[in-house]
């Protein structure tokens, strides 16, 4: 489970144009604690993970097993519920009504 939240974090550090160094000034670590996250040589305590993550504007997320599948998909829609409809007019999606109640700028 580790490696692949580590894989995670790399892909998302790498999407975001960060180097190792970056976004180990910006989560207040060593670039080699992340480099050896990356690599798998080092089996990092939770707090280092979050730093990460919060670092590159993530969060963990605990979710139960039996509910994985549904919101993985919930997420992938974008937070739209089952049958809602796209376009125009179409009501806000759960994640854009957050975004915008927490001053994000995410438009449907």
């Amino acid at each position: 489970m580790i490696n692949s939240i580590a894989a995670e974090l790399e892909t998302v550090r790498k999407a975001s144009r960060l180097t190792q160094e970056q976004l180990a000034v910006k989560a207040g670590l060593n670039r080699m604690t992340v480099q050896r996250l990356e690599s798998g040589a080092l089996d990092p305590r939770l707090s280092t993970v979050l730093e990460m993550a919060r670092a590159m504007g993530m969060e963990l997320l605990l979710v139960p097993q039996s509910l994985r599948h549904e919101v993985h998909g919930f997420i992938r829609s974008g937070g739209r519920t089952l049958a809602q409809p796209a376009g125009a007019d179409a009501p806000a999606s759960v994640v854009d009504v957050l975004a915008s109640q927490q001053g994000g700028t995410r438009k449907p």
